[in-house]
């Protein structure tokens, strides 16, 4: 008889659960609804899948995307798992075929988009069903205070009322504040969910904030670092992504694009290049990579700042998803904040919210911008940062990001900040950063002399200052809580409490700043960083061995129209390198390997093994 254990090995080739994976599968078994907070790449899937192949019922699971239907059940089938989706991009006969295996129990997994639920047919047949588990997955998507809300999302409580027995609902997400948390359970209708927050560490990334003076030139220097990589460069706009993905193409780089602009079969081809591994880097906007379940992305950059905190977490989460070191960088610029203003400002209206709820949103998008803004121009630890915006305590160094490896010294700017908090006051809080700056630099701007701003006590104070160190200090000011900036098209500057001391002399105010780098002689000139793909790669056991597995790999998975990372992960194929088995027995001992895999793969690769070590 199968348990949990059997199950994980024989699947899906894994001895041991990784962090909180069996608490949430033990919980299922009992019965028990749940809310699983992992990060992206903390193994979700199993915490479903595996109680689904214990469970003497179907289990349904709600996923927002195509990609990641498809995706989750190819890898399901390559591990001999009865399983299928329902989905837009079926035509009706697979539709219809589908529905008919569901009413005869064929398969054990089935992901459907919650706007399915609604649809008679499906319904009906579910009624007819026993249905054990119902996951829902990306589950931030039902909170209207999420950052990709989804009106579907909230009929899945009403879906699960229409059944004969209620299921076990179990709740999956890789970002979700507390109020999130609160959101999910109340509107899914979770009775005493078992809760469980591994924490959103990902130790293997690397983050880094960049402030390029030319972007398109910092992203070239980037990606000859890691050509022979696999990445996603996200931009806030179709426009840059069209640019840049055109750019990158002429330069000779093997890229590929994707928005919501595009043809419905030109985005689909292109994603399909892309997690084939036809094309190493995706350009794309946030509406690419949700459950994209790709492992072997060791980059992701972003050219523009995104709008919260949440969205860059689950996109950058989307490197390094088989363990291996991966790079998070953001490349940053004042216009980027601009931007999402701008597109926070002509969001399309939800029809299903008041215009009351809609004014809430707004308010709670500039917000979260604000915090965004704080991130990419800190001199803290980006990953302290971060994990303290989830909830989660940290040390403050982690040792692993572009403010930890960056050295500061800490300077007395209490003189720069009275003035600065002296001009916000005499212009009686009126204004925003630009502006403050303008003034406080001199400026003989149309604007300034019209409104009489030159003749306020402060007025060229620090004129001999550069506008880029003044916006440092009133964005420290501001995350420091000496002003605020109210949320709106055009945010305006305010003084709090904690002002005051400093502007009567009674308190001094700090600021990190960088220490200027001395330049090393000894780097190349082609490259001027070191990437943690770089690092993991050296570390490989052997290169060459590393390599043939990996053409062998993609063999396969080209005879099986399959995604390569399907027929075995990056970190499966590192494992083989380590333990170089020679016997079937030897090759079940690698992490990823089960018994379908062995009896599918395990013959091929064992020959390249064997052979690799005779030529040795």
């Amino acid at each position: 008889m199968l348990d949990k254990k059997t199950v994980l090995k024989q699947y899906f080739g894994h001895s041991e659960f990784r962090d909180g994976q069996e608490e949430v599968v033990d919980a299922i078994m009992r019965g028990e609804d749940a809310l699983c907070i992992m990060p992206t790449g903390g193994g979700k899937s199993i915490c479903y899948q595996v109680p689904a192949m214990l469970l003497e019922g179907m289990t349904v699971v709600i996923s927002p995307l195509i990609s990641l239907m498809k995706d989750q059940v190819n890898a399901l089938t390559q591990n001999g798992i009865d399983a299928a989706y329902l989905n837009s991009s079926l035509s009706y006969t697979q539709y219809v075929r589908v529905l008919e295996n569901i009413r005869r129990g064929i398969y054990k997994i089935v992901y459907v988009a919650p706007e399915r639920l609604a649809v008679s047919d499906f319904a009906s047949v579910c009624r007819g069903i026993k249905i054990d588990l119902l996951a829902v997955d990306e589950a931030h998507c039902v909170s209207q205070w999420g950052q990709d809300f989804r009106p579907s999302y909230l009929k899945i409580a009403d879906f699960v009322n229409t059944l004969g027995c209620r299921p076990r609902v179990a709740a999956f997400t890789a970002t979700a504040t507390a109020q999130v948390k609160g959101d999910i359970e109340y509107s899914l209708r979770l009775k005493s969910p078992f809760r469980i927050t591994t924490g959103f560490d990902r130790p293997n990334l690397k983050f880094e904030v960049l402030r390029p003076k030319h972007k398109f030139d910092e992203l070239l220097s980037l990606l000859r670092a890691r050509a022979d990589k696999s990445g996603i460069i996200y931009c806030s706009t179709r426009k840059t992504v069209d640019e840049v993905g055109k750019k990158l193409c002429e330069a000779g780089f093997s890229a590929t694009v994707y928005h919501a602009g595009l043809d419905d079969d030109v985005r689909r081809q292109n994603q399909e290049d892309f997690v084939y591994d036809r094309r190493s880097i995706m350009v794309a906007t946030n509406a690419f990579g949700m459950g994209i379940d790709k492992s072997n992305v060791s980059y992701v950059i972003h050219y523009n700042m995104p709008m919260d905190i949440e969205s860059y977490y689950q996109e950058a989460g989307r490197a390094g998803r088989d363990g291996n070191a991966a790079d998070c960088i953001l490349l940053y610029s004042k216009g980027d904040v601009m931007t999402n203003q701008y597109l926070i400002e002509h969001s399309e209206p939800n029809p299903d919210l008041t215009p009351d709820m809609q004014e809430l949103i707004k308010a709670r998008d500039y917000e979260r911008l604000k915090m965004m803004t704080f991130y990419s121009t800190a001199s803290t630890c980006l990953r302290s940062f971060i994990l303290n915006y989830f909830g989660e305590k940290s040390s403050g160094y982690c040792g692993n990001c572009s403010s930890c490896l960056t050295q500061f010294t800490e300077v007395d700017i209490t003189a720069d900040a009275r003035k600065i908090l002296a001009c916000i006051s005499q212009t009686g809080e009126r204004f925003g950063k630009k502006l403050i700056c303008d003034i406080i630099r001199g400026s003989n701007r149309r604007k300034i002399v019209r409104w009489g701003l030159d003749t306020v006590p402060a007025y060229g104070e620090l004129a001999s200052h550069k506008e880029p160190h003044l916006r440092a200090i009133l964005d420290h000011l501001e995350y420091e809580g000496y002003i605020t900036s109210n949320a709106g098209k055009y945010p305006t500057l305010s003084l709090t409490p904690k002002a005051e001391p400093v502007l009567s002399g009674e308190a001094s105010v700090a600021m990190k700043i960088a220490k200027p780098k001395a330049p090393d002689v000894r780097r190349s000139k082609k490259s001027t960083r070191t990437s943690s793909a770089e690092t993991a790669a050296a570390a490989t056991p052997d290169q060459r061995l590393f390599a043939e597995l990996k053409a062998l790999r993609r063999t396969i998975a080209d005879e099986t129209n399959v995604p390569a990372y399907i027929v075995f992960t990056d970190a499966a194929l590192l494992d083989m390198c380590k333990k170089h088995p020679t016997t079937r027995e030897g090759f079940l001992a690698v992490s990823g390997v089960g018994k379908v895999k062995l009896d599918l793969f395990g013959d091929r690769f064992l020959e390249l093994l064997i052979a690799h070590k005779k030529d040795k």
